[in-house]
């Protein structure tokens, strides 16, 4: 089951670095007014990958075993 978990948590952390990196892209071609709509997505899924990587600090579990 702990493998599962861990699995899990990898593909959560693969897929928001896609979208950051799809949405840094969208950024470059972005209309002005799309602009503020990408910046907040793109402050969400990094503030996201902080709280998966303060967790894992404080549960003592090796960020490199989940892709952090």
């Amino acid at each position: 089951m702990i493998e599962q978990y861990k699995d899990f948590i990898r593909d959560v952390v693969i897929t928001l670095h896609m979208n950051i990196r799809e949405t840094g892209e969208r950024k470059i071609f972005a209309e002005p007014e799309e602009l503020a709509h990408i910046e907040a997505r793109l402050q969400a899924y990094h503030e996201v990958l902080s709280v998966l990587r303060d967790s894992a600090d404080e549960f003592r579990i090796p960020k490199q075993e989940l892709g952090l």
